[in-house]
């Protein structure tokens, strides 16, 4: 079939979803996405957005964001959207004496992988980040990281995809899917049927539940990140910033317990500092806890002890969608024919959109992928029994 006949339905309206479908419709291909709030209302409108390179595994997640960051620069021109994304640079804090092997370890692998990065003692962190706080024993320092604004992003992929003909239908849930033959040929929606020849599951903490629709069990869980938000103020800090304790907790949830969540911030343009974040397994609540906003301020004040001077303004939370080897899962699901997986990014979502949705494009159309996804098939997680597993 063509791919002007091809019709792909695209479930999910945050950074994946959107990302997707633009990459699809530049390429001519007939699109719908379906999106059961708004755009971004999900974890693309309640994140930071920091694009990280230093918080990627060594390996094929960190080549991969790699990639991913090199789009940026073009998006930023090709997108009708400022996305704001600017590259400052960013830090990993080194709290603990014990840390700081363990981040030596860390950037020396990532060196071989290609990532400028460096490690920096104590004083010279504080001779790039004068407000930080004396009792730091160091940091780890890449030109490379930067930031963005997460609802630009996704709003401008969506009106990218919308200028190109792509169909896009918010407010509007998923009932049901439609399947014949073991092949997917649509969806049913609040709004009625809608015939397809391919699905993309980009429901993000959601997505499991989407699967649950086909009868098919892939471990994606939401996982609870709070935020708080100061009021403006003059610039404290040049680069956005994460504890290596952030990076340990990320791909080892049992380390919350013993050594708490981490944390991590940013200054916007206008001078809020955004600040994180917690990792908490608690379904898909969404509130804020005065516990998790607790654990924030007192963690962010030991790195940067003027925050206490700062009123927070607001606060807000998010779903990570987190799988059990904190990567993303991505392609074809072997059991149904027409049905492709774009979740479980936890908090790279907004890092791995670009590469995302190039790849998850060409794969859908049948085209050859610049870079393989075999290790991110959903395959995976799934016995020849056709049961996932963790």
């Amino acid at each position: 079939m063509g791919s002007g006949i091809f019709h792909i339905v695209i479930i999910g309206g945050g950074v994946i979803g959107t990302s997707i479908a633009w990459h699809l419709a530049k390429k001519a291909a007939r699109v719908t996405l379906i999106e059961s709030h708004d755009l971004a209302s999900g974890s693309s409108g309640a994140c930071d957005g920091l694009v990280f390179m230093q918080s990627k595994k060594p390996g094929i997640h960190l080549g991969l964001a790699m990639e991913s960051l090199k789009r940026f620069h073009l998006l930023k021109k090709e997108l009708p959207v400022d996305i704001e994304f600017r590259q400052t640079g960013g830090r990993v804090i080194i709290q603990t004496p014990a840390q700081y092997p363990a981040m030596e370890k860390f950037v020396r692998e990532q060196k071989d992988i290609g990532l400028e990065v460096c490690l920096m003692d104590a004083k010279q962190t504080l001779a790039a980040e004068p407000f930080l706080s004396p009792d730091i024993y160091g940091s780890t320092w890449s030109s490379l990281d930067a930031r963005v604004n997460p609802i630009n992003l996704t709003l401008g992929f969506a009106l990218g995809a919308k200028k190109n003909h792509a169909r896009i239908l918010t407010r509007t849930k998923v009932l049901g899917i439609h399947t014949k033959n073991n092949r997917v040929t649509g969806v049913a929606t609040t709004h009625g049927d809608i015939a397809a020849d391919s699905v993309v599951n980009a429901a993000g903490a959601g997505a499991g539940r989407i699967c649950q629709m086909v009868k098919i069990d892939l471990p994606i869980a939401p996982r609870r990140g709070q935020i708080v938000v100061t009021q403006a103020a003059r610039p404290m800090i040049s680069s956005c910033m994460i504890s290596a304790g952030y990076i340990a907790v990320k791909y080892d949830p049992s380390l919350a317990a013993e050594q708490g969540e981490g944390m991590s911030m940013e200054q916007t343009d206008n001078g809020n500092l955004l600040l994180g974040s917690t990792r908490e397994f608690a379904g898909f609540c969404t509130e804020n806890t005065m516990p998790g906003i607790r654990r924030i301020i007192s963690r962010t004040t030991e790195v940067l002890p003027a925050l206490k001077y700062l009123q927070v303004i607001r606060t807000f939370a998010g779903l990570r969608p987190y799988t059990p080897d904190g990567l993303p899962i991505l392609g074809p699901v072997p059991s149904l024919e027409g049905f492709f997986m774009a979740a479980g990014h936890e908090g790279d979502g907004i890092a791995l959109s670009p590469i995302t949705g190039e790849l998850m494009a060409d794969m859908v159309l049948g085209q050859k992928t610049a870079i393989s996804l075999a290790p991110f098939s959903p395959e995976r997680f799934i016995t020849q029994k056709g049961q996932a597993h963790e």
